[in-house]
């Protein structure tokens, strides 16, 4: 004869608290609902995600094209941000500019976080002279003069575009990402719920994305989410200086490094204020983001 379940029984709370989902990322992600800030933030980079990628529909003006008779000209109703040193819309060239900086950061990102991820699993999972010798070229990769070789490559390539800046960097970036999932795998490869897929024939492929990825893909992704905004400034700070993405190609960091003299700063703000707002906004917006993932997956708030 089957038990009887009534409504306050132990059986009966289970079966309530599966149905609601207790597992560590429903308990995460409803408490990350909760957070008023984060949410704002999610929404605001969907709005500059949104009319960034939808420039060819919100613009009818060419973001390279100069144009010598509009040089510097005040917001007005034709071009609703002023024009730039070239005659430039600079409306324009700051959604096109977004394009570039956005799609850069995501795709560092992703490189990243996938090859950062792939090799920290793997050395942390295996150990020994596997993890010895990734970890070593982990280290090397880490400690590498980074601005040095981009300023170095861009001398030598003087045609080097977007592809080689997103190249250049997600190659030199990975390092802190694999030694972070390193540590996170290493801690997990310890659990009896490792032991036991391994004592049921799962292959070290099995155990590490069906078994010990779930429990620390949190932690990754806030890394992730951090990452895209520090990839974000690197983009702009080497535009800013010259180094980042070539002159004739509009970005954020390029449209800054247009207000390099006081009379720029003072008398023609509408040329990098835009720019230099989206940035900060955007990098705030980030991190709130990450914050807030921060504060929901943290262990003890799952508990």
């Amino acid at each position: 004869m089957e038990p009887v379940i009534t409504p306050n029984s132990p059986e009966a709370s289970a079966h309530q608290g599966k149905r609601r989902g207790t597992s560590p990322w429903a308990i995460g992600m409803r408490k990350f609902a909760k957070n008023k800030l984060a949410i704002a933030s999610i929404i605001f980079l969907a709005v500059i995600f949104l009319i960034c990628f939808s420039a060819d529909f919100l613009t009818h003006y060419d973001p390279i094209k100069i144009d010598i008779r509009n040089i510097n000209q005040a917001p007005s109703s034709e071009h609703w941000l002023g024009t730039d040193k070239g005659g430039r819309d600079v409306y324009t060239r700051l959604l096109y500019g977004g394009q570039i900086s956005l799609t850069i950061g995501l795709s560092i990102t992703l490189f990243v976080v996938i090859f950062g991820t792939l090799i920290g699993s793997v050395a942390g999972y295996f150990g020994g002279l596997v993890d010895n010798l990734l970890m070593r070229f982990t280290d090397f990769i880490i400690t590498f003069p980074f601005l040095i070789f981009v300023i170095v490559l861009n001398s030598v390539f003087t045609a080097s575009g977007v592809l080689t800046l997103i190249t250049v960097v997600s190659v030199l970036s990975w390092g802190s990402t694999a030694r972070m999932v390193r540590g996170k795998i290493l801690a997990e490869k310890e659990n009896e719920y490792v032991h036991s897929a391994i004592s049921i024939g799962c292959t070290p492929a099995q155990v590490i994305i069906k078994h010990i990825l779930p429990n620390v893909i949190s932690t990754i992704i806030v890394q992730g989410v951090y990452l895209l905004a520090s990839m974000i400034v690197v983009e702009t700070g080497l535009s800013f200086l010259g180094f980042g993405v070539p002159s004739n190609v509009p970005s954020w960091g390029n449209i800054m490094s247009d207000a390099v003299s006081p009379e720029v700063i003072e008398q023609q703000w509408w040329i990098w204020l835009p720019a230099g707002a989206c940035i900060t906004l955007t990098i705030l917006a980030i991190n709130f983001v990450g914050e807030g993932l921060k504060d929901a997956f943290n262990p003890k708030s799952l508990r």
